[in-house]
């Protein structure tokens, strides 16, 4: 009885708060540049990758980055991959975990709009090599491509 009243709660409250914006005729622009970083939509479909694939990569010493520029959407996609050169599931899933957490502490305060960002973990050398070279080497090839 008491979670639903305090469930009740939080949505009445959340309910005044959308009901004041809409009031405000603010756009959803505008509503969307109050926050703070841009959330990364994440790329799943093969075409995708196929796509980003055909286009610039950069190679670092813990991965490659393929980055592939659409402009027809405003969003900043991003994707990652690990083949079985880099090691068995355990070391894949690593792998994979730190290239996502560098992907979201660099592209999206630097990534672009309209920009799909593809990292690729190299064998041996992403799980091993230090995160703070990782973070410094991405941050480093995404503001030369700005």
């Amino acid at each position: 009885m008491v979670e639903s009243h305090l469930a009740r709660k939080c949505l009445k409250r959340l309910f005044m708060k959308l009901m004041d914006l809409l009031s405000t005729k603010t756009s959803v622009t505008e509503v969307t540049s109050l926050t703070s970083k841009p959330r990364l939509k994440i790329l799943r479909k093969r075409s995708d990758f196929l796509r980003a694939a055909r286009s610039k990569s950069f190679v670092a010493p813990g991965f490659i980055l393929q980055i592939y520029s659409h402009k027809s959407d405003h969003l900043v996609r991003f994707g990652c991959t690990c083949s079985k050169k880099v090691g068995n599931a355990v070391a894949r899933n690593r792998a994979k975990r730190r290239l996502r957490e560098i992907a979201r502490l660099v592209i999206t305060e630097s990534g672009e709009a309209g920009t799909d960002y593809v990292l690729i973990g190299r064998a041996r050398e992403t799980v091993k090599l230090p995160f703070d070279k990782m973070l410094k080497d991405l941050r480093a090839i995404v503001v030369k491509t700005l």
